[in-house]
């Protein structure tokens, strides 16, 4: 089992989109955002399920067969059937994985495709089914933030991902340095406007669970929270709600102002809201009156900086 490092955040990931040549045909899906900007924050640790199992590179391709309602793994001409190894593999590698904050899979692959990854069956072929080794990792591991290289070019879903992994490791973190009930309200406090703009109501439930857990066992107050707040991250961020989240955050400096100050924020707000303007203009506004009017409890929120900010992005947001 790999020791936790609370300095390094660490992430699984294909060994293909690490340039590795490990691919059937003997190349490799080297991922430009995975190798140019991840790599400066997150240490990889890299998997190849089909090479693991002894498959080879180059090799036969394999895919998804179904027959009597059974998910097969075989080559493309029937000649070789990996199911059972590969089955195998991956519950032993996946258990491994309580140290990792989050992993990125190669899309479309019978191993590693995260969704709609083709089956083929007599009445022909659909996409429709995961990847054996993606499905055990996901069910093995349900708290871990799970992305595909593919839908990382969204920006949306990027942003996603990166800020649950950065939560995911803070929450390993706190596991790692001794959960309290304190530390525990603490993490809370400053999660609040991040998982107020991704979710309202988990926010609320999670307050309430705290609230209302006195005599719940701290290990099963800790485990229902964190499943709490990585399903409300998982939720992805409208303008309607981080807008809502601007305008809370603005409260706070409603007595420092001028009113032309507090028009110019209110004006960037609504701009953001209606789409004329991305997100880092309120957001740089209110970082900025932030330095200018000290509140302690405000720059503990997260929301102001869940990844590094020369990530950029939520530059196109």
């Amino acid at each position: 089992m790999t020791q936790f490092d609370t300095q390094q955040i660490q992430v699984g990931i294909s060994s293909c989109l690490l340039g590795q040549q490990v691919r059937f045909d003997g190349g490799h899906k080297r991922s430009e955002f995975v190798e140019k900007e991840l790599t400066r924050y997150f240490s990889f640790t890299s998997v190849c399920p089909e090479m693991a199992i002894g498959l080879g590179s180059p090799r036969k391709a394999i895919r998804l067969v179904k027959r009597d309602d059974i998910i097969h793994v075989e080559a493309s001409d029937g000649s070789i059937d990996v199911t059972d190894k590969l089955t195998a593999f991956s519950y032993q590698k996946t258990a491994e994985f309580d140290h990792l904050a989050g992993y990125i899979l190669c899309a479309k692959s019978p191993s590693c495709g995260m969704e709609r990854v083709r089956i083929y069956s007599s009445q022909g072929s659909a996409k429709e089914g995961t990847g054996v080794y993606a499905r055990i990792l996901m069910e093995q591991n349900p708290l871990l933030p799970v992305e595909e290289d593919g839908r990382l070019c969204d920006p949306v879903l990027r942003e996603n991902f990166v800020t649950r992994v950065f939560a995911y490791h803070d929450w390993l973190t706190l596991q790692h340095s001794g959960i309290t009930r304190g530390k525990l309200i603490a993490f809370h406090s400053r999660y609040k406007y991040l998982l107020f703009a991704h979710q309202p109501s988990a926010y609320k439930s999670l307050g309430k669970l705290l609230g209302d857990a006195i005599d719940l066992p701290l290990e099963t107050l800790a485990a229902r929270y964190i499943s709490g707040l990585m399903q409300g991250l998982q939720q992805r961020v409208s303008r309607k709600n981080h807008s809502n989240v601007l305008q809370h955050l603005q409260g706070y400096f409603k007595k420092h102002l001028s009113p032309a100050q507090k028009a110019e924020l209110q004006t960037t707000i609504d701009k953001y809201r209606r789409g004329l303007l991305p997100l880092m203009s309120p957001m740089t506004l209110l970082q900025h009156y932030l330095r200018e009017y000290p509140n302690p409890y405000l720059a503990s929120q997260v929301y102001f900086n869940p990844h590094p900010e020369d990530l950029a992005l939520r530059y196109s947001l």
